[in-house]
């Protein structure tokens, strides 16, 4: 199996990614286990914040590294909270949690009639540290903003992010989401790339 280190420590991320990549034969493992701080992440844009951490984590390993940022964007609210949305209610001086995260969309949202909002995922691989040609795939799942939770699968804001066409949370789907959501959109658009790896 190929080893590659993902640059998250996050054990929801682990286990959808490793399950997505298992069948192409490649181990996935957490940088935590490996040692590797986590990366600061300034930009704000998901594309800049996943390429650096892929950078970050490759450089202290050695090792091919695959990074993801993702989020929920809102169009009423700017594309908020974008890349800050696993610190969304932090930046606000609430505490860091996902309850915490989950109360201040809705609250945002609550003046707008426009509930929906998108998962965005940006996946980068490097093959090494300095990868001139970093492999990079985007996926956009559109849903919309609900006000009770629904479900007891996923994480984040999966059981507020309502799919109309299915009348299903995200924390509804079970397995489903591995072959729907923002990150499988993303790895569908990477896997074509990862033959050179």
């Amino acid at each position: 199996m190929k080893k590659l280190v993902l640059a998250s420590n996050n054990a929801g991320k682990l286990k959808e990614f490793a399950a997505l990549l298992a069948p192409l034969g490649i181990e996935l493992v957490t940088q935590g286990s490996l040692g590797v701080p986590e990366c600061p992440e300034p930009h704000v844009t998901f594309i800049e914040n996943a390429l650096a951490k892929a950078r970050h984590a490759s450089a202290v390993t050695g090792l091919p590294a695959l990074a993801d940022d993702s989020g929920i964007c809102a169009p009423a609210l700017g594309g908020a909270p974008g890349v800050l949305s696993a610190r969304f209610a932090a930046v606000d001086g609430q505490p860091r949690s996902d309850d915490a995260n989950n109360r201040l969309l809705i609250e945002r949202l609550r003046e707008h009639s426009d509930k929906r909002a998108c998962y965005y995922a940006a996946l980068v691989l490097v093959r090494h540290a300095d990868d001139p040609q970093p492999l990079i795939g985007e996926g956009a799942w559109w849903g919309e903003v609900i006000d009770t939770p629904r479900g007891e699968g996923g994480f984040g804001y999966d059981p507020y992010f309502l799919l109309p066409d299915l009348g299903k949370t995200a924390a509804e789907l079970g397995a489903e989401k591995n072959r729907i959501s923002h990150r499988a959109m993303a790895l569908a658009a990477l896997l074509p790339k990862l033959s050179g790896l």
